[in-house]
């Protein structure tokens, strides 16, 4: 078995000096970065975008209600939230290549099943599994494994993981809506499936390294330099790194967590009664269901913005710019009364979209290094999971109380300014005991 190990890891190796010689210069971590916005992208059937397109057709033909399969996939939603933490912990105990490829395999096999279902319960599991490995796992991974790569250009990095999934969310839903009206909602889950197995899960095995170092680089592309008596490298300069029990034990963590699950909660539901809301203004269908496409093209235009940003001022700074848009955001829904409006939201939803994804993503790097990263971000992964699935119900409590939207937007509105209030005095924490030798970026 270990002359096996051996020889594979001989031959890895060697691929690896072949690839990289025909790469010439180009730094490895931008093929780490490549192949995470691909996962990223192929995460999207599993996200609500995706699941969406296929919620009528399963109503049609096994005659659900709306509560009823709206409850299963509240409930796999949940559960899949609360197994990140396990997702985390396997991806820092097995490593990146072996579980972004395993994860590829088993969502394929998920969205497999999911051309199989006939029942509340098979929809039930089928949701949990495409939840968990799709929407939950291909997230947590990539936005894990793209910071051991990167430092001082990880805004950049990060902002090709959100162009992926802004153009998922943009090309799923018209692809899904095509297939299932020319071949049915059961061939649409194999095809997506056969692309998970086919396409990123043979490019996950072969183009996935752990970490720079592995192949005698530092982050950003940087060289190790050898010692002058020949015994090793130099060390890079120190990046602090925290393991998950420690990180569970600062309240810098517990404020981040809690402040940055308010715009997953609140945006969520926001969404999730869009078209409701702006139709109290007496806004068509049409014009409010613009507002996403709006969205989508400024998230696309703001990104590259929004990564430089991120590498060039503090991290607590853009999280407390993306939770004042998010208020604007929920303010602005009360005055959107025609297309004008519709589109001014639409930009506004998708910039605070932008420096969302990315802050949330760089944040837990930069205040905790990258080399517990998967397990911690397991923890912040299944907080946003359950936040996004409680979202819609605080707003349909209000509307079944005040009788409209305005009470519950305006309370989540000083919700989310008092977030950004508070986010702005959180200092990273020190510690010197364990470290790992890497950069750290000012904070």
């Amino acid at each position: 078995m270990a002359t096996r190990n051996n020889q594979q890891g001989v031959r890895l190796e060697e691929a690896t000096k072949r690839f990289d010689g025909a790469l010439g210069r180009i730094y490895y971590g931008w093929i780490i970065v490549a192949v995470a916005t691909l996962a990223v992208f192929l995460s999207g059937p599993g996200q609500t975008y995706s699941v969406s397109t296929f919620i009528d057709p399963l109503i049609a033909e096994f005659e659900w209600s709306r509560a009823q399969i709206s409850g299963m996939y509240s409930g796999g939603t949940l559960l899949a939230g609360t197994l990140m933490i396990v997702v985390g912990r396997l991806v820092d105990v097995r490593g990146y290549r072996f579980m972004l490829t395993f994860v590829a395999v088993g969502f394929a096999g998920a969205l497999f099943y999911m051309s199989t279902v006939n029942g509340l319960l098979a929809i039930f599991i089928g949701f949990m599994l495409i939840r968990t490995l799709g929407q939950g796992s291909l997230t947590l991974i990539p936005n894990s494994l793209v910071p051991q790569w990167f430092i001082r250009r990880r805004g950049r990095a990060f902002s090709f993981l959100a162009i992926g999934a802004a153009c998922s969310s943009a090309v799923l839903p018209f692809i899904n809506v095509r297939l299932i009206a020319l071949a049915g909602w059961r061939l649409t889950w194999v095809f997506w499936g056969g692309v998970l197995l086919l396409v990123l899960a043979p490019i996950a095995w072969y183009f996935t390294r752990e970490r720079p170092e592995d192949l005698g680089l530092l982050p950003d592309g940087r060289k190790c330099r050898p010692r002058k008596d020949g015994s090793g490298h130099h060390d890079d300069p120190l990046e602090i790194s925290w393991d998950l029990p420690e990180v569970m034990r600062t309240g810098a963590f517990w404020i981040i967590l809690l402040v940055t699950a308010i715009p997953s909660m609140v945006g969520t539901g926001a969404q999730f009664h869009h078209l409701s809301i702006l139709a109290e203004n007496g806004v068509a269908r049409e014009i409010a269901a613009l507002v996403f496409t709006v969205a989508a093209v400024s998230n696309l235009i703001i990104t590259p913005l929004a990564g430089y940003l991120c590498d060039h001022y503090r991290i607590t700074f853009i999280i407390s710019l993306y939770l004042v848009l998010q208020g604007v955001n929920l303010l602005m829904m009360l005055v959107v009364t025609g297309l004008g409006t519709a589109v001014i939201l639409g930009v506004i939803q998708g910039s605070r979209m932008a420096f969302m994804s990315l802050s949330n993503a760089i944040v837990w790097p930069q205040f905790f290094g990258s080399r517990y990263l998967a397990s911690i971000r397991g923890v912040t992964t299944m907080a946003m999971v359950i936040g996004s699935a409680l979202g819609p119900l605080p707003f349909g409590l209000g509307y079944d109380f005040f009788g409209g939207y305005q009470e519950i937007l305006i309370g989540m509105t000083l919700l989310t300014v008092v977030g950004a209030i508070v986010v702005l005095f959180v200092r990273r924490p020190k510690r010197i005991e364990r470290t790992t030798f890497r950069r750290q970026q000012p904070v």
